[in-house]
């Protein structure tokens, strides 16, 4: 084979991947600039003319619920989840990884096990718990858990990036009168950078995302993130509304994407220095 033609073949393979992959998106965008009688009966990708009026019936929002408001709250959640399983997941690790206490073997397979179990099981035994707290209807359901340390995935991943760490700096730390609290706040946690940032990212995608627990806990419409909007807006009238519908989609898609690509550097740094690697 010709020596350029072999050079070409894997970069075409690899652009027509990335076209696949992107298809969806591109379909959502220009689905999004359709009129509505096109979004349904219309097999053309791009529409026969732009209808900005969808973006502005979604920037209007649901309920009387502005769009800004929505992704407000979406924030709020998905934050408090970031910044609670970054400080919950971490300790639990740092006690698996460094600490040494009785029972430390069982508890930490029992941990990885849970792994297995389906949300759903959990589901009903959780909201009851939260209902008898009067946490219905509010935030803490979905930010509460988080700081409770209860993704063993994350629990995991730290866990083998900080085994992985010398222990002869923390050593020095004990020698220099530090507890282990103060050894892992001021030596473990700065050095585990990558696996935080990488729990950190996934955690805000994967909150960011999440509608089955938010339509499980979230009655009032001024409390409806980003993603229960979409649900509202089909259902809050007797026919589906689909232009504005993928625009809001459009909307809502569009922090994870700028989320990802300032952070990409350190999601892949992390999922190479961490347990995610191969």
């Amino acid at each position: 084979m010709n020596p350029a033609v072999k050079r070409w073949v894997p970069h075409t393979i690899a652009l027509v991947c990335l076209l696949v992959l992107l298809y969806p998106l591109l379909w959502l965008l220009a689905t999004s600039l359709k009129p509505a009688d096109e979004v349904v009966t219309s097999l053309h990708l791009w529409p026969s003319h732009l209808d900005w009026s969808n973006y502005t019936t979604a920037l209007d929002g649901v309920s009387g619920v502005s769009v800004t408001r929505l992704l407000g709250n979406t924030l709020l959640i998905a934050g408090g989840a970031v910044v609670g399983n970054v400080l919950s997941c971490s300790l639990a690790a740092y006690a698996f990884a460094r600490l040494r206490f009785r029972m430390r073997g069982p508890m930490f397979t029992f941990m990885v096990a849970t792994l297995m179990l389906p949300q759903h099981v959990i589901l009903i035994p959780q909201y009851i718990i939260f209902n008898r707290l009067g946490m219905v209807d509010t935030y803490w359901p979905l930010i509460l858990p988080k700081f409770l340390a209860t993704d063993a995935f994350f629990v995991f991943l730290i866990v083998q990036f900080m085994r992985n760490l010398p222990r002869e700096l923390e050593e020095s730390a004990r020698i220099d009168g530090c507890g282990a609290f103060r050894t892992y706040w001021a030596i473990t946690l700065p050095l585990s950078r990558p696996a935080l940032i990488t729990t950190a990212i996934f955690t805000f995608i994967w909150t960011w995302n999440d509608f089955f627990t938010q339509l499980i806990y979230l009655f009032a419409p001024e409390k409806f993130t980003i993603t229960l909007a979409l649900r509202s807006f089909v259902d809050q009238s007797s026919t589906s509304a689909y232009g504005p519908m993928f625009a809001m989609s459009v909307i809502s898609v569009l922090p994870i994407v700028l989320f990802f690509f300032v952070f990409q550097r350190y999601l892949v740094q992390g999922m190479a220095t961490s347990g995610l690697k191969g």
